[in-house]
């Protein structure tokens, strides 16, 4: 399975891991920090993923995806940047949605991939199981995920990011 700008998700993945690395090591740091730190996250990640799938939407199937998962990461950046005092008091239920989302991405481009023949599909449709459950919970106790929002958000952050590491790479 080839693509041209296979590079984006391969960057989209390092950018996912090294804000998972940096949330996980900095728990000390102001909520109002993180919510910044998030917002120009899904407004740069939602950005590239708009460009990757508008440029391959002739190569690769189920593009779609990929679009609607830029689209809605770059609204929800725009929301955070634009309404900073209400994001600190939503931002658990923003970042669940935003990882449950790019997780269901993350286990339907692993079906993808599994119907391309391509090995360890099954370790990626675990890490896209793995951001679900973390978002689930996270959405499902906003105010004990308001408290380790950190931790959690971190693992998921990394988990995606190596999957999108991964899907770069195969995609190349």
């Amino acid at each position: 399975m080839n693509s041209s700008k296979w590079y984006i998700p391969l960057i989209l993945g390092i950018i996912f891991i090294l804000v998972g690395i940096w949330v996980f090591f900095t728990p000390v740091a102001s909520f109002v920090a993180l919510s910044i730190l998030f917002a120009f996250t899904f407004l740069l990640t939602g950005i590239l993923e708009i460009i990757y799938a508008y440029s391959n939407q002739n190569v690769l199937e189920h593009w779609g995806w990929s679009l609607a998962a830029g689209i809605i990461e770059l609204l929800i950046g725009i929301l955070l940047l634009a309404k900073p005092e209400v994001t600190i008091v939503v931002l658990p239920l923003f970042v669940g949605f935003a990882i449950l989302f790019r997780s269901g991405a993350a286990i339907g481009w692993s079906i993808v991939m599994k119907r391309h023949d391509t090995p360890d599909w099954g370790g990626l449709m675990i890490l896209g199981i793995l951001g679900l459950i973390l978002a689930l919970i996270m959405l499902w106790n906003p105010i004990f995920a308001g408290l380790t929002i950190v931790f959690y958000t971190a693992f998921a952050f990394i988990a995606i990011g190596v999957f999108q590491v991964y899907r770069g790479l195969r995609l190349k």
